[in-house]
This record gives structure tokens, C-alpha cells and sequence, in this order.
């Protein structure tokens, strides 16, 4: 466990991609391609006759509630899931908070700006990055763990997680993913008999709106009535509230599960290309669960840079705590995609071209 700051916890994919790296093939950023799709787009587009007025959530904050089977007390709109991050940093009083990595990083960066000393808990690359719940501090009264996991992929047992549940703490499971898990396996949301249990959820990922900013919390009424009083007025804007509303009917839900099917018969034929590469020292974290896998390189950074050389941009791993310079973690695209980065790495790896 460590509480040094480390890594670099405000480095995110999206830098991969700006400036010089806005031509390369993004497999950096963990959203998917080809998104929003046109009827997404028109519904976002029709919520713009109404911008004179000030937003009003009632309606998409009912929407997830109905979505996910709970009262509209237990849900709390975001602007995008890393706002939730804030507000729990800055709302909720702990003593001693615990991150589990390696994961997504703004979790731990909110906490830092608020001021609290935080906790790691490094979950172990030689047993797949598995989470054993006894290495949580018994007097942690704050627990954030990601599922499935970024950057790792790996889709952790609810069993597992509702261990980590104590009376007077509060568990933070953050599930910007899920709804890319075929069936949503494991998932929490929804969830009332979990004491202290916190779910946040993305919308950005799935549905390509990261610059729209969606998101939502789902938790005990007092733990949303707490954030909300840490809200800003009027936070999540009229256009996003109707990309929310639209994003959790069952016209999206059902195309959001045929994309997680699809995701996954990409990602298996990723990892069938990349096993072909493991003579060259490669080794896949698996198994893997997400739209995301994460590799080993030897000299990876090498690697990364010949691989933007050769036209593709992909996310560094160490920045993430627990990991180190031989880490990259690589977005799921479509075949054609990966067969070329297949291709373009096993080039890198060798120095090829």
C-alpha cells in the first residue's frame, strides 16, 4: 500500500490524440467508434429549441430510476461520471479513504484535491490484477473500485465486491463499463440490500459522448442528498439531460447489449492476433472483460512511439498506479482496425519497417 502521489494521476488517453497524434488510428480513448449514432444525434439535436430555459432533470433523472428499477431518491445526475468523483471527494466525511488500483485515476486525484491522505491498495499482475477483499483496511470508511476495471479489463465477482460492504462505510464501485459486458454480468447497479454501496455509471463510453458529459449516481437517498448540496445549480445541461433520457430507453439498452456482443467477438479475435505476438515477450492481462485490454512490452515506450510511427496511437500504462514503463492499454475496434494494429505491432515489437 502506498500513499505517495506517484504517477502522473491527471494523464488520461485523450492525450495520446490532440495536437500532432489527431490523425493517428485512436485506440487511446475507451469510447466507442462510430458514435453517436444518427438518432442519438437528432434527438440531442431537438433538446436545442429549449436551451432559453434552464435545464430541468426531473424527467431523465425519473428515466434512469425506471431504468434500473429504484426510486428517483436513489438517483443523482452528473455531468459525466468523473464529476461524481468530485462530489463524493468534497461532500462525504471519511477518515480514511482507500483506492484500489490499478484504475481509472481521477478518483484518487478528486480525493487528493479535497485535501484527504489516500490509501492504495495495489492489486498484483501475477494473479491477474484479483481482487482479494481482506486487503482492504477493516477501518477504511471509504472504498473506491472500478468494474471492470480500466485500464486492466478485469471484470471483478459482485460476490467479491458486496464483501468489501461494512456498516459506516461507503463503497464506491465505478461502472463507466458495465453496459459493455454482454448481460451486464456483475453488475451492482440497482442493488439496495448492499449497506454503504455507491454506483456510478458513464454514458459517455457506449453511446461517444465524452464531450457531452453523462453520467449519473446511483446510492442511498442521504448519499445523493449529500452530493447534490455539493452540485452546482443546473449542472448537467438540457442537451445532455435529453441524451440521458434517450440513452436509457429500451430502444438504446437493447442496442447498447447488441454492441457489447460485438465488442466482445472484436476483442476475442484481438486476442487471437495478439497471442500470435507473445514469442516476442507480449503478454495479455486476461481474461478480459471490457472494451479494453491491457498488454506487457518489454520497452514500451519504444514500442508506443514506433507504433504512433506506424499510424496508431494507443494509452500509456504508467501513469496508472501499480503499473510501470511496460504497459499499454489498447481500445477494441472493429477487425479491420485491429488486424492492422496487429500488424503494426508485431513490426514494433520486432523493429520492423
Amino acid at each position: 500500500m502506498r500513499t505517495d502521489a506517484g504517477p502522473d494521476l491527471r494523464h488520461h488517453g485523450d492525450a495520446e490524440v490532440r495536437d500532432a497524434g489527431a490523425d493517428l488510428v485512436d485506440l487511446a480513448v475507451n469510447v466507442r467508434a462510430d458514435t453517436p449514432p444518427r438518432w442519438l444525434r437528432e434527438e440531442i439535436a431537438a433538446s436545442l429549441t429549449g436551451l432559453a430555459a434552464y435545464p430541468d432533470g426531473r424527467a431523465a433523472r425519473a428515466a434512469v430510476a425506471e431504468r434500473h428499477g429504484l426510486p428517483v431518491e436513489r438517483v443523482l445526475l452528473t455531468a459525466g461520471a468523473a464529476e461524481a468523483f468530485v462530489l463524493l471527494a468534497r461532500a462525504l466525511r471519511v477518515r480514511r479513504p482507500v483506492v484500489v488500483h490499478p484504475q481509472f485515476t481521477e478518483p484518487e486525484a478528486a480525493l487528493r484535491d479535497a485535501g484527504h491522505a489516500v490509501e492504495r491498495v495495489l492489486l498484483s499482475a501475477r494473479d491477474g490484477f484479483r481482487l482479494d477483499p481482506a486487503a482492504v483496511p477493516e477501518d477504511a470508511d471509504l472504498v473506491i473500485v472500478g468494474n471492470p476495471t480500466n485500464p486492466t479489463s478485469v471484470l471483478h465477482p459482485a460476490e467479491v465486491l458486496t464483501r468489501l460492504a461494512r456498516p459506516g462505510r461507503t463503497l464506491v464501485v465505478d461502472e463507466a463499463f458495465m453496459d459493455a459486458v454482454p448481460g451486464e454480468r456483475e453488475a451492482l447497479a440497482g442493488r439496495t440490500d448492499v449497506p454503504g454501496l455507491v454506483v456510478l455509471r458513464s454514458l459517455t463510453k457506449t453511446w461517444g459522448l465524452a464531450g457531452l458529459r453523462v453520467g449519473y449516481v446511483l446510492a442511498p437517498p442521504e448519499t445523493v442528498t449529500a452530493l447534490e448540496r455539493a452540485q452546482p445549480l443546473w449542472p448537467v445541461s438540457t442537451p445532455a439531460l435529453a441524451a440521458t433520457r434517450a440513452c436509457v430507453a429500451p430502444r438504446a439498452l437493447a442496442e447498447a447489449a447488441h454492441a457489447a456482443h460485438r465488442t466482445a467477438a472484436d476483442r476475442a479475435h484481438l486476442l487471437a492476433g495478439l497471442a500470435e505476438l507473445t514469442p516476442h515477450g507480449l503478454k495479455v492481462t486476461g481474461p478480459a472483460e471490457a472494451p479494453f485490454v491491457l498488454l506487457e512490452v518489454p520497452d514500451a515506450a519504444r514500442v508506443r512511439h514506433r507504433l504512433r510511427e506506424l499510424g496508431y496511437a494507443v494509452r500509456r500504462g504508467d501513469t496508472f498506479p501499480g503499473l510501470g514503463p511496460d504497459w499499454l492499454r489498447v481500445a477494441v475496434r472493429d477487425r479491420t482496425t485491429m488486424a492492422g494494429f496487429v500488424a503494426a505491432l508485431g513490426k514494433a515489437l520486432t523493429q520492423e519497417g
